[in-house]
C-alpha cells in the first residue's frame, strides 16, 4: 500500500502532484472512498462529517475532481456482510482516511475488520488527515487539544514505522507549538514526525520522503 499522510488534505501543489504520482493517473480517472468516522466524538463532529462528504473542508480532499467518491462508515461494516464492503475497498484507487479522535478512529480500524484488509491492498493509496494519518502508527500519543494534560500513548496499525504529529505551529492549534510538540514526540517510543499543514509525508514500499511547502521536523526518540 502506498501511503500520502497529511496534517489538512491537499493543501497546495507539491501534495496535490505526489498524490497523481502515487496513483498513477489522473484524479479524474481515479476511484474514491472517504472515511468520516474519526470526527465524531469531537463537539461538532456531525457537522464536521457533512462538510468532509459535501467537499466542504478547508483543503481539497474530497473535493479533488474525483471519477467517483463513496462514504465507507466504519461503524456500520460489523453489520454489512464482509465481502460486500471488502470488494468495494478493494475497488478504490485511494481511501481518503479524515481526521477527528485518533483512540475512536484506531477502535473502530480495528472492529470494523478493515486494519486486516489494509495491509493486502498493495496498489491502492491511503490518503491519511490528522488523525487518519496518525493512526497508521505503531504509536501513537494524543493529548486531546491540550499539550498541559495527560498525553495518552496508544498503539497504533503500524502501517509505517514512525509516528507523526500534525499541525504544528498552526495559529488555530495552540497545543501544537513546535516547542510543544517536541515534549510530546519524546514520550513516543518510536521517531516522530512534527509536520505542520502544508507538509506530508509519502511512503512507498517502505521507502520515506517528506513533501512539504512549510516546515516540518524528525524527532528521534
Amino acid at each position: 500500500m502506498k501511503l500520502l499522510l497529511t496534517s489538512s488534505g491537499i493543501s497546495n501543489a507539491s501534495i496535490h502532484d505526489t498524490l497523481v504520482e502515487l496513483l498513477g493517473k489522473p484524479i479524474a480517472e481515479s476511484n474514491a472512498l472517504c472515511i468520516p468516522t474519526g470526527i465524531y466524538p469531537f463537539p461538532g463532529g456531525l457537522e464536521g462529517a457533512y462538510r468532509l462528504i459535501a467537499a466542504k473542508t478547508r483543503s481539497p480532499l474530497v473535493g479533488l475532481g474525483w471519477k467517483s467518491m463513496g462514504v465507507l462508515e466504519l461503524t456500520a461494516l460489523p453489520s454489512i456482510k464482509r465481502e460486500v464492503w471488502v470488494d468495494a475497498v478493494k475497488a478504490t484507487d485511494a481511501l481518503l482516511v479524515w481526521g477527528g479522535d485518533v483512540v475512536y478512529l484506531s477502535r473502530w480500524m480495528r472492529e470494523s475488520g478493515l486494519a486486516d484488509v489494509l495491509p493486502t491492498l498493495r496498489e491502492m493509496v491511503y490518503v491519511g488527515v490528522s488523525a487518519g494519518s496518525m493512526v497508521t502508527a505503531p504509536t501513537f500519543g494524543e493529548t486531546y487539544g491540550d499539550a498541559d494534560k495527560p498525553f495518552i500513548i496508544e498503539t497504533g496499525l503500524g502501517l509505517v514505522d514512525f509516528a507523526l504529529l500534525p499541525h504544528m505551529d498552526e495559529v488555530d492549534h495552540p497545543e501544537s507549538t513546535a516547542a510543544k510538540v517536541e515534549r510530546m514526540a519524546a514520550q513516543v517510543p518510536v521517531p516522530t514526525y512534527g509536520i505542520d499543514d502544508d507538509t506530508a509525508i509519502k511512503v512507498v514500499n517502505g521507502t520515506v520522503e517528506v513533501v512539504s511547502e512549510g516546515h516540518w521536523k524528525l524527532f528521534n526518540p
